[in-house]
């Protein structure tokens, strides 16, 4: 039996290839945020109402511990950089460096435009006061994850950050308790010095809501301990996107995250071991991570499966991967020619992009829908996960068609600051009194007539 299914659309009309028809026919993982809604409810409700006393008790029920202060202390983040492998700190040290390079360039330019003489408008960029950033730690350990909601909410000027990662019922000594020793090893080298030992959830809520006090469980003063922030971004699994969901409003979130995706363009040029070594490199985060690739050669294909055999069987998360790639949300996807393939690859919006044809720059300029695109054979996802500069918080679930990934952009607000001068004031307005007369709103006008000399007109006033 293949390790992963096909699904042919040769010979499809173009009908066939509209996005509505694709949508329904490609390969997607099935999750269903509103029936974990009903999950994740009373927990926000019990850390809203119960405070730091509700996040204890889904610590232990969650993840198996109680952490000994909810609050990361700044002598357990210490000792965490301390002990840090050295060829780990320097690969984070690495990406941060590229992090930074990138996006520090995507800081958008304050201007203003002169509409008419004694009237501008200017545009100005206003970080948010206070952001929550949010780092898995389930089924694998996500410094990089650490990496990527920080470096872009420092360089865009947010003043005020904290993280927040499950507690590790594995840890010992100085880090029993508290998040895995190497997710607090990256927010040291970051400077983060507020971090939670809190997960899923209730990480949200404690951000949205925000915790007055800590009472530590082994006795001792009583600490102050987590205040609300405006913004909560970060990737995490199908509870933490719902509660994202639930407290919408209560807080800004950056995305409602799914299960991880990679869909591959390729034709018969393209490396087999590389597609298949791509491939798997996704399967491993999750069982319902997805796994695409869309191409018109029917020899790759069947190369493919073959590389793909030996290597599931090698590799260590061998089960997991396994799942991934013959679970319904995976797929080899033959089409007749590069040009059906990127309109599959185009409704299809994957989080990850790997373009592998001739002339990959150009295909790739031509996609409309992805998270992220990965262009030729040196230029895989595992790349833009840890080091290529770029954020590896990218919209799934085909959310690309309509988001972005995670980027200074998320932290930052834009304000438009209006001015214009009494003569400017009086050249416009009788047209901005006939408009809002056109919309039945006088009152409208008369704050333009107050302004202009001219007696205010409002119905029924004396």
């Amino acid at each position: 039996m293949p390790v992963i299914s096909r699904l042919d659309l040769r010979d499809s009309t173009p009908a066939d290839l509209g996005p509505r028809a694709l949508r329904e026919v490609l390969p997607r993982a099935e999750y269903d945020l509103a029936d974990a809604l009903d999950a994740v409810r009373p927990i926000c409700e019990a850390v809203r109402d119960r405070g730091a006393e509700a996040l204890r008790e889904y610590g232990e029920r969650f993840d198996g511990v109680v952490p000994p202060h909810l609050r990361v202390p700044a002598e357990v983040l210490a000792a965490a950089l301390e002990t840090l492998d050295p060829e780990v700190r320097a690969a984070l040290e690495e990406s941060i460096r590229r992090a930074r390079l990138v996006h520090a360039d995507q800081m958008p330019q304050e201007h203003t435009t002169r509409v008419v003489p004694g009237g501008t408008v200017s545009q100005r960029w206003i970080p948010v006061r206070r952001v929550g950033l949010y780092v898995p730690g389930g089924l694998a350990v996500y410094p990089s994850s650490v990496v990527m909601n920080v470096v872009p909410a420092q360089e865009a000027g947010v003043s005020s950050l904290a993280v927040a990662s499950p507690p590790q019922r594995d840890n010992t000594g100085v880090f029993a308790g508290y998040p895995h020793p190497t997710v607090l090893a990256a927010c040291a080298l970051l400077g983060v010095e507020e971090v939670y030992a809190v997960g899923g959830a209730q990480a949200v809520a404690m951000f949205a809501y925000g915790i007055e006090v800590d009472r530590p469980s082994a006795g001792g003063d009583v600490e102050e301990l987590c205040a609300p922030v405006d913004l909560v971004t970060g990737p995490g699994n199908v509870y933490v996107a719902s509660a994202k969901r639930l407290l919408r409003g209560v807080v800004g979130i950056d995305a409602e995250a799914g299960p991880t995706e990679i869909a591959i363009l390729a034709d018969d040029t393209a490396d087999p071991a590389h597609l298949a070594a791509d491939l798997v490199s996704q399967a491993e985060h999750d069982p319902l991570a997805a796994a695409v690739l869309v191409t018109d050669s029917e020899s790759l294909a069947a190369r493919l499966e073959e590389a793909l055999e030996a290597q599931v069987a090698a590799t260590k998360h061998h089960e997991r991967v396994t799942t991934a790639l013959s679970g319904r949300q995976s797929a080899i996807v033959l089409v007749d020619d590069l040009d059906a393939g990127r309109a599959v690859v185009d409704a299809y919006g994957a989080e990850h992009l790997e373009i592998h044809t001739r002339d990959a720059a150009e295909v790739a300029r031509r996609i409309s829908s992805a998270g992220a695109i990965f262009v030729g054979p040196y230029s895989p996802v595992s790349l833009g996960d840890y080091a290529a500069g770029s954020n590896h918080v990218l919209p799934t679930s085909g959310t690309a068609a309509f988001s972005s990934g995670l980027s200074v952009h998320a932290f930052l607000r834009g304000v438009q600051v209006v001015e214009y001068s009494e003569e400017a004031l009086a050249e416009i307005g009788p047209r901005v009194v006939a408009l809002a007369h056109a919309e039945d709103l006088p009152g409208h006008g008369d704050a333009i007539l107050a302004r202009t000399g001219t007696e205010a007109r409002t119905e029924g006033r004396a």
